[in-house]
């Protein structure tokens, strides 16, 4: 739970002696605390949420594996995950809610209870879900060491049956990857405090979709020039190449993206399971915090957010290498506040990218990019209608984005047109507390 996070650990710790699914309780009072919530989180959307967003009707599951169901509407249907922050006994957990593309209808089927899963992760046959348990936060102690949930989806009926937890041997985890071949689930350690600092750890990941104990973490050293926010390391985001080869950890305590090679079997290199490249990391400007990176899907591109400064980079991508090409600023012209740059998606054609500013701006950025060179250019600010944005998801079909209000327990669903990029100016509303992260999953 880094800066912004405003919740503590103590208040957290009865959450995380817990982490089965609600269903799965057998307690006769943490039924009635289950059903509570569940009946305060349905009337909650209700009085926010417009009227079509009430009533939705759950879809037909499509009858082939990996095609999205068909809705009332006749428009694709998909499973929305949403990891939550929990301390401040507003969340459960993990919510799962099924959203017809159609007609921006919502209905929640699931929950499971675990502590601060502020990111998610789905397993590519869509069987499993990593849930990070973010601890100990910003007045936690340090000695406390974050955790990685793993969970068996259901995609019939959405349910999440918890399997096991496992240490995340390094202090609030923030970002989770799999690796191309399956076989590692590898997190982030943002880390608050100084000891244990930054890190990220490999997980090895059983054919039961269960985690193993970390076989290897990796710690960064240094620091960059803005105190109190990069006095040490803080990894924040852990991110594959498209090939599969490489391995780059976006450090904003120390505005490096240190790159790896991957070796699926390390018997075969000197190097080990991830060893640093010879380039070993693409520098960013002093003070300004990379956070999240993506690729394009010619894998020949880049483009990343820095939180401090509120920034998009551009860079050009071959063989483990990257090389900036292009930096934009998020930052409105005369725009007086407190920033701090977030997550960052393409549009599924790869058209249009979209990042989130937060601080007092709380916007989500929206730039064109050009195909020829895949440098970008802005197209719109929008405000999330509410505070700090930290991520946002648009759906496989990019008819909609939706953005989590971490700060004003909301969530907008917000149309979009897949020609020009736009985002509506009447979105759908939805009453959650403290949401982060979202993923979109076929349910067929």
């Amino acid at each position: 739970m880094h800066p912004s996070h405003p919740f503590g650990a103590n208040a957290l710790m009865p959450l995380l002696q817990d982490a089965r699914p609600m269903r799965a309780r057998t307690v006769a009072w943490a039924r009635g605390m289950a059903l509570m919530l569940s009946l305060a989180a349905a009337q909650a959307f209700a009085q926010s949420a417009p009227a079509s967003a009430t009533s939705a009707t759950p879809a037909t599951p499509g009858a082939a594996s990996g095609t999205a169901a068909v809705g009332a509407s006749g428009g694709p249907v998909f499973d929305l995950l949403v990891g939550t922050y929990t301390g401040g006994g507003k969340s459960e957990g993990i919510y799962v809610y099924r959203f017809d593309t159609g007609n921006g209808e919502l209905s929640r089927i699931a929950s499971a209870q675990t502590v601060n899963p502020s990111y998610l992760v789905v397993s590519r046959d869509r069987n499993y879900v990593y849930a990070v348990n973010e601890l100990p936060g910003d007045n936690g102690p340090a000695t406390q060491r974050g955790g990685v949930s793993a969970f068996r989806f259901d995609r019939a009926t959405g349910q999440l049956s918890f399997l096991n937890r496992v240490s995340s041997d390094g202090n609030d985890p923030c970002y989770l990857a799999i690796s191309p071949d399956g076989k590692y689930l590898l997190t982030a350690n943002y880390s608050v405090a100084s000891n244990p600092g930054g890190s990220f750890a490999v997980f090895p990941l059983a054919a039961n979709g269960q985690l193993g104990t970390s076989v290897l973490t990796v710690h960064h050293e240094g620091g960059g020039p803005v105190k109190g926010r990069q006095d040490n390391s803080h990894v924040h985001s852990t991110v594959f190449s498209p090939d599969g080869k490489y391995l780059f950890a976006q450090d904003l305590g120390v505005d490096k993206v240190f790159a790896y090679r991957y070796t699926p079997d390390p018997s075969q290199s000197k190097r080990g399971l991830f060893g640093p490249t010879e380039a070993r990391y693409a520098p960013v400007a002093p003070g300004s915090g990379p956070r999240h990176l993506i690729f394009d899907e010619s894998g020949r591109r880049a483009y990343l957010t820095t939180e401090l400064n509120a920034s998009v980079l551009v860079f050009d991508y071959r063989d483990g290498k990257l090389t900036q090409v292009q930096t934009v600023s998020m930052i409105a012209p005369g725009f007086r506040g407190k920033i701090g740059g977030g997550a960052i998606h393409l549009s599924p054609d790869g058209r249009f990218l979209y990042a989130t500013n937060r601080g007092d701006a709380n916007e989500i950025v929206a730039f064109s990019v050009d195909p020829k060179n895949g440098h970008l250019k802005l197209v719109k600010r929008y405000p999330t209608l509410g505070k700090t944005p930290r991520e946002f998801a648009i759906d496989p079909t990019g008819r909609w984005l939706v953005v989590g209000n971490q700060e004003s327990d909301s969530a907008y669903f917000f149309r979009r047109d897949p020609e020009s990029g736009e985002l509506a100016s009447d979105p759908k509303r939805l009453s959650i507390g403290s949401p982060v992260d979202f993923k979109f999953v076929s349910p067929s």
